[in-house]
């Protein structure tokens, strides 16, 4: 339904508007005053009032030709969030061939900026690089795992190649976000919520990077507003280990978390094992995506100086994030036999 708003204002667009970290975004731009259009192929009760909301998919020309009519900005965060998929040329189509699409659409609509929102996944790899992360770092997909994010890291490629031929592109790469108002729980929050839930008795220890879905959507916009054509900027906010992690929870939730740990090896069995399972048996998400347990076993800390010296980007603390989540959850019943008092 379309909501009808100041004409004057400047329009922006967010293609997967709907999504975790979409909304916070949407409602950022209409306190900055645009005029903000959604293409989602599904609604939610948590979107901004204000923003108009057109149903539909990337891969389709009319809905989105006419969602980027009269854009100056575009955001494009349309995405599959998960790691595994029953159909896994999905990933292709939507990724890919839907990014594609969407350049080719705004290169028609002559946007004056777009924001391609890639993801961190394409810049661990199947090997650990010697040190920490940065946006130096150049992966082909023959070195990435599974299918998410070969499509990913290919989207990623044809945005900067449309960059390259003039089209007014920048990349964001978001590491884990996490807070409030994850409806479609992505896989930053069912781990965090897995755990909760005492889901795991174990757990494989690795490093990750955790934001502040909020601190992410302002990354975004910072990106739009700052970035140079072209360039690439991780948009992350806390290197920590998960032992670090639970930690924090069980302080947080009063929960009692995991202790014991799994060695790599026997993840990777367990991963293959589960994703197996669900490709040929159950046909439900595996409790362990394969791919994910061997970004895991490569990943290491990500560097946003990048993005802090040429954005001013400043995530907030990891902590209120968690709490944020926690809180969520809570509100959603999503806690099993919770004891907080």
């Amino acid at each position: 339904m379309s909501v009808p708003q100041h004409c004057g204002s400047p329009l922006a667009v967010v293609t997967g508007g709907c999504g975790f970290v979409g909304k916070p975004l949407v409602a950022l731009l209409l306190e900055q005053g645009y005029r903000v259009r959604v293409l989602d192929p599904a609604a939610s009760p948590l979107l901004p009032a204000a923003a108009e909301f057109i149903q539909g998919s990337i891969l389709e020309r009319e809905p989105l030709g006419e969602t980027l009519r009269d854009a100056e900005l575009l955001f494009h965060l349309a995405a599959n969030p998960n790691l595994w998929d029953r159909d896994k040329s999905s990933f292709e189509r939507l990724h890919l061939d839907g990014t594609r699409a969407v350049l080719e659409a705004a290169a028609r609509a002559d946007v004056r900026r777009i924001v391609h929102v890639s993801t961190e996944s394409i810049l661990v790899g199947i090997e650990p690089p010697p040190g920490p992360i940065d946006e130096t770092r150049r992966l082909t997909p023959d070195q990435v795992p599974g299918p998410y994010c070969k499509s990913k890291l290919r989207a990623e490629q044809a945005a900067l190649a449309a960059a390259a031929d003039g089209l007014p592109v920048v990349i964001a790469n978001p590491t884990m976000p996490i807070g409030a108002g994850d409806e479609n729980l992505t896989p930053p929050s069912r781990l965090l919520l897995d755990f909760l839930n005492g889901r795991h008795p174990a757990f494989m220890d690795f490093t990750l990077n955790l934001v502040d879905v909020a601190s992410l959507a302002h990354g975004l916009w910072l990106t739009a507003t700052r970035g140079r054509l072209g360039e690439r900027y991780i948009l992350g906010g806390e290197n920590l280990r998960l032992a670090d992690l639970l930690v924090r929870l069980e302080a947080i939730s009063g929960r009692t978390m995991p202790r014991r740990r799994v060695p790599p090896i026997l993840a990777l069995a367990f991963a293959g094992l589960s994703e197996a399972v669900a490709d040929h048996i159950t046909h439900r998400p595996p409790a362990a995506p394969l791919s994910g347990v061997r970004i895991a076993r490569a990943q290491r800390p990500f560097a946003i100086d990048k993005a802090v010296r040429e954005l001013g980007y400043r995530p907030a603390p990891t902590d209120q994030a968690l709490e944020a989540a926690l809180q969520w959850f809570r509100e959603q019943g999503l806690l099993h036999h919770d004891d907080a008092h």
